[in-house]
């Protein structure tokens, strides 16, 4: 397994989400959104991502940990803690002390995030989402 922070291609980010049971994203906005994206890990078995993990966000104030995957097929042996590990390493780098980093926590997946010092919001704030209906 090898460790990358290149963006993982179009295909490979769609195939992972598919397979990992995220929800679908368009192919046009992956090709709009993966080239903006702030930081990114990739875990690679020769050309096959077996795990993935992006911040997104404004680079300065907001920042967004979004589409950590790992295939199902590689789920169980600790992949989402070192793709954690990485995005956590980005944080405590490059986050300026007033910089908030937020994500939306699927669960089991919230204690694998609290592992690195993520905390619920509520009950001072609730995370909430607006999505485009779909046609």
């Amino acid at each position: 397994m090898l460790i990358t922070y290149e963006i993982p291609s179009i295909e490979s980010y769609l195939n992972l989400r598919r397979a990992a049971g995220l929800s679908e994203m368009s192919r046009e906005g992956a090709e709009k959104g993966l080239p903006s994206t702030l930081f990114a890990v990739s875990l690679m078995e020769g050309e096959r991502l077996m795990g993935m993990g992006r911040v997104v966000g404004d680079g300065g104030l907001q920042f967004l940990v979004c589409d950590i995957a790992v295939h199902p097929d590689e789920q169980g042996k600790g992949y989402g803690k070192i793709i954690m590990k990485e995005i956590k390493y980005y944080i405590d780098e490059q986050v300026p002390a007033e910089g908030i980093v937020s994500l939306i926590a699927d669960k089991p997946a919230d204690r694998l995030y609290g592992q690195y010092g993520f905390i619920y919001a509520a009950p001072d704030s609730l995370g909430m989402w607006f999505k485009q209906k779909q046609e």
